[in-house]
């Protein structure tokens, strides 16, 4: 095997995705094949694969980093929530069941051997793989089993360094805390820690550092400081995403409305139009109204379409956004979005629940059959209105057809994808993606704005050039803040 090191946190969301893309751009850019690498994870955003399967986003963000194509082996557990106590199982990027949460921890230990399989699958032919902890070891009552954390570490015999997030306080306990309630099997793997998203003079930590080191007995790395760029990096949680969406301008020239699903998923989408300083992107809450001013309601993925079409209804969006179509506004659907503004869903299989239809929203003369077998698949295609090319990603267990699908949105190398009412104003699309590239993304604002008798600077960032850019900052900024030899000491390089 390669040289490898584990990068769990004192809790959760304490920065450990962006902390191994950094890291595995900094070693990229030092000559060295380096893989990406997380047990399990849970999260709707998923990422479609080289190889055909899924991922976390945030993997696929990581392999970017390094530079590398996507695979499923490189998250070989996934877990997508479907309700409050359940999640559909990805296993080595294929649909493995679902089960609810008391099910899954009697049973995921029986997976260890087919993660241990592709941790040994990516790290064939690297030099370094980073591996990405999930949630915090400190939480010993999962240990049983566990193959996110220390379990994991132990059974590949990995050594792991600690974050602790200084922003969220109460730092110094988290970490002397984790030590304190460890194993002594467990204990003994950790090498070092890190402090996360430091505002300020880092030198005014010089004591807690210390306190930690000769509490722990553990290493440190060093004192990252708050990384403000990070928010051009694609959003793993949906609240990053509203981060964002808050720096944005109230006077752009085009607003649009995001209503926040309950299983949403896959909201990369949305990430392209939070970048746009001309566009104001609104998430819509449980509970608020659409903004009666909005130019667009975007309706994005979910994992659960039936049961977001009923939660969709008890907020009262239907009727938010039958109203802002009357005046004259556009509605756009993707994927799950798609489906619900058709005539009807039918799920004669009980893939979601129940057995049955449930009747759309009715803005696209289309309707839906959901089917066990998912649809995963990179795409590359044409904008029939635009002209403009499209490379995304579909993810879906459904197929829908119906006389709006006459009006395609995308052409796929021959193959037609998406619909769109008669009149224009509403559309759907199956391809995740599709705002990530600018001459799309260009075109397709640049027709809203006008529309409304309006015009903005759109287009003009290259998405993914930004994003780029951006990991060779976060890597000279780690590089610049830790102890980036002592770390490959410690990882066996």
């Amino acid at each position: 095997m390669p040289a490898g090191i584990m990068i769990q946190g004192a809790g959760s969301n304490v920065g450990k995705s962006v902390l191994v893309a950094g890291l595995c751009r900094h070693f990229a850019n030092s000559g060295l094949a380096v893989r990406p690498f997380k047990p399990q994870n849970m999260s709707n955003n998923a990422a479609v694969t080289a190889d055909g399967g899924e991922i976390g986003r945030a993997q696929a963000l990581q392999a970017l980093a390094c530079r590398v194509p996507t695979s499923v082996h490189m998250n070989p557990v996934l877990l997508k929530p479907e309700t409050e106590t359940g999640a559909q199982v990805i296993v080595q990027g294929r649909r493995f069941g679902s089960m609810r949460a008391r099910e899954y921890g009697t049973q995921k230990a029986e997976l260890l051997p087919r993660v241990l399989e592709s941790f040994e699958t990516v790290g064939d032919g690297a030099d370094l793989v980073i591996v990405e902890g999930a949630g915090s070891p400190a939480e010993v009552n999962l240990r049983g089993g566990d193959i996110a954390n220390m379990g994991f570490a132990v059974a590949a015999n990995l050594p792991v360094v600690i974050v602790g997030d200084i922003d969220r306080g109460g730092v110094i306990a988290s970490l002397v805390g984790t030590d304190a309630v460890l194993d002594p099997r467990d204990r003994q793997l950790i090498r070092g820690f890190l402090i996360n998203k430091f505002r300020g003079d880092t030198s005014l930590f010089a004591d807690g550092m210390t306190i930690i080191e000769k509490a722990t007995g553990w290493r440190g790395i060093g004192i990252l400081p708050w990384f403000a760029p990070a928010r051009f990096l694609p959003a793993e949680d949906i609240l990053d995403i509203a981060g964002k969406a808050g720096e944005a301008n109230a006077a752009a020239p085009i607003h649009i409305a995001v209503p926040v699903l309950r299983r949403i998923a896959n909201f990369d989408d949305l990430d392209p139009l939070a970048g746009e300083s001309d566009v104001r992107l609104t998430l819509v809450e449980a509970g608020d109204p659409i903004p009666g001013d909005c130019d667009l309601v975007l309706l994005p993925g979910s994992k659960s379409t039936i049961s977001d079409l009923a939660f969709l209804r008890e907020q009262g969006w239907d009727i938010d956004i039958a109203a802002h179509l009357r005046r004259g506004g556009r509605v756009m659907g993707v994927c799950g979005g798609y489906q619900m503004l058709g005539r009807r869903v039918d799920d004669p299989h009980g893939i979601e629940g129940s057995k049955g239809a449930t009747e759309g929203l009715g803005h696209l003369d289309v309707e839906t059959m959901l089917a066990a077998e998912k649809t995963l698949t990179e795409v590359a295609a044409t904008s029939i209105a635009y002209g403009a090319n499209v490379s995304g990603y579909e993810i879906h267990m459904g197929q829908t057809s119906g006389d709006d699908c006459g009006r395609p949105v995308l052409d796929i190398g021959g193959r037609l994808d998406g619909a769109m009412s008669p009149d224009g104003k509403a559309m759907g699309t199956y391809v995740h993606g599709i705002f990530a590239d600018n001459g799309f993304r260009r075109a397709f604002l640049q027709d809203l704005a006008a529309r409304r008798g309006r015009s903005g600077d759109f287009g003009s960032v290259d998405f993914s050039a930004r994003v780029d850019s951006v990991l060779d900052e976060l890597a000279a900024h780690m590089a610049a803040s830790l102890d980036l030899d002592a770390f490959a000491e410690m990882a066996g390089l």
